[in-house]
């Protein structure tokens, strides 16, 4: 597989189907067709270009009623559900965070905050989604074993590098990317120190990937 950050919560997995996960990017259009987007959260910052995509959308039901009446095909599911889309696995997790569709007028609830467990070709995916550091992480661990965690890192809006260092010991994959940082000046992180420390005193690998990067799998 392999995993492209295209920039703050936004990866494309690509393997036997294509993949995009939370299609929002501050530099403008996502620049792919994907066969599946996956959205973990109502926020603008995540759902950015789903309606334009218009692909089979997996994603927590409130938000998929409200893309549903756009015109946009989607698998509703909530958390604790798994539901295979075109031969690719899609089970919900919790997310420790807010969910506010800001799109629809005045906005209204989303559904509760999600991270998604990603599995295609034999490599499994953990995106976190924006969320704060849980222990029930370790969960994710020991059900689900994934290869690769996505961690938000940014601060302030979700956990810091502090509390990720703890996450990907819980989560336990062999590499962590680290996203939701740098986007805007409120959660810039020099990630340095943090990669040093975790590849230090763990056997995890962390790859710090510039938007448009990617790694294999």
């Amino acid at each position: 597989m392999k995993i492209q950050w295209l920039g703050h919560a936004c990866f494309l997995l690509e393997g036997s189907r294509t993949i995009l996960i939370d299609p929002f990017v501050p530099s403008g259009e996502i620049p792919t067709d994907p066969d599946i987007v996956a959205v973990t959260h109502g926020h603008a910052d995540h759902l950015g270009e789903v309606v334009r995509i218009k692909k089979p959308t997996v994603t927590m039901n409130e938000i998929a009623k409200y893309l549903a009446a756009r015109g946009v095909p989607t698998e509703p599911m909530n958390i604790g559900g798994t539901v295979e889309v075109d031969g690719v696995s899609f089970t919900m997790t919790p997310a420790l965070h807010s969910s506010w569709l800001e799109e629809a007028g005045g906005g209204y609830y989303g559904g509760a905050a999600a991270g998604f467990v990603i599995t295609m070709d034999g490599v499994t995916v953990y995106h976190a989604g924006d969320t704060g550091l849980f222990s029930d992480m370790k969960l994710i661990r020991e059900l689900y074993r994934p290869d690769v965690a996505l961690l938000p890192v940014g601060g302030r809006f979700t956990m810091g590098p502090r509390e990720a260092m703890v996450a990907a010991e819980f989560v336990g994959a062999k590499t962590v990317v680290p996203m939701h940082y740098d986007t805007w000046p409120v959660i810039a992180q020099d990630l340095s120190g943090f990669k040093a420390a975790i590849e230090r005193t763990t056997d995890i690998k962390v790859a710090l990937l510039a938007p448009g990067e990617s790694l294999e799998v």
